[in-house]
């Protein structure tokens, strides 16, 4: 059909049409014609290209050899360019994408590699962009895909994760023994001030005890004492409802409840 001067043109094709060597025009999809024996098409295809840019060995800025991959997403804008200004545009862009690549990750920290991609990935993309649209090629995005470190290298990160866990560890724990320990004070100042709260503290405590295990409690010495105690402060509140003019007497009310 070419040679008759028809040609087909689809959706995701531009047809660039040589008469007798020279470009004529760029024919849009659908039915073509063209001179027969003199005119000849070429199609271009628009889609985009997916082309993955193989591993290689690349020497960090702080001198440690890593392996990176990664993968490009490119397609044709001008097919006249792409044609006449370059003989195999998929190729010379695959070379191109791993030059850019190993300069760009070169000049890098190991660090920024594997924490901040984002911004290589751009300034690929950037670089690519600029060379290759002189061959009517857009390069639409690169992504580093995968980062092979040394087994040393990993070793070491991973001993160096460890310490940071730990340390972290050790900060959450001496930070919960601060609080403790300014909570444990502002208890000690209350049953300071109110003696009573301690045994109420400890009345607690055996009530626990008794609900969780069947088992015998001894009560201290402690415990009587704060018995009494309560037995006096109780009489001497009292004493106190009973004559509010009259000064409490804390020894005649535990003679007289005696």
């Amino acid at each position: 059909m070419p040679s008759l001067g028809i040609a087909i043109v689809r959706q995701y094709e531009r047809g660039v049409v040589f008469r007798l060597g020279q470009v004529r025009n760029v024919r849009e999809p659908g039915l073509r014609f063209m001179i027969p024996l003199v005119d000849r098409m070429r199609k271009v295809s628009m889609r985009t290209v997916t082309m993955p840019v193989p591993s290689q060995q690349i020497i960090t800025r702080d001198n440690v050899s890593i392996g990176v991959a990664a993968v490009a997403y490119f397609r044709r804008v001008d097919p006249v360019k792409s044609i006449v200004e370059i003989e195999n545009v998929q190729a010379a862009v695959n070379q191109i994408a791993q030059t850019t690549v190993r300069n760009v990750v070169g000049r890098s920290l190991l660090d920024q590699v594997l924490t901040d991609t984002e911004s290589l990935n751009e300034s690929i993309k950037e670089i690519l962009d600029k060379i290759t649209r002189q061959w009517g090629v857009f390069v639409q995005l690169v992504e580093l895909k995968d980062i092979e470190l040394p087994p040393t290298m990993q070793r070491a990160m991973a001993r160096q994760a460890e310490a940071e866990r730990e340390k972290r560890a050790k900060i959450i724990a001496a930070e919960g023994e601060a609080l403790s320990a300014g909570r444990l004070a502002e208890a000690a100042d209350v049953i300071a001030a109110h003696p009573i709260a301690l045994q109420l503290r400890n009345l607690q405590v055996l009530g626990e005890i008794a609900a969780e295990h069947n088992s015998t409690i001894i009560f201290p010495a402690q415990l009587l004492t704060g018995i009494d105690a309560l037995t006096r402060f109780v009489e001497q509140q009292r004493a106190q409802v009973a004559s509010p003019d009259v000064p409490a007497q804390p020894s005649a009310a535990v003679v007289s409840a005696k």
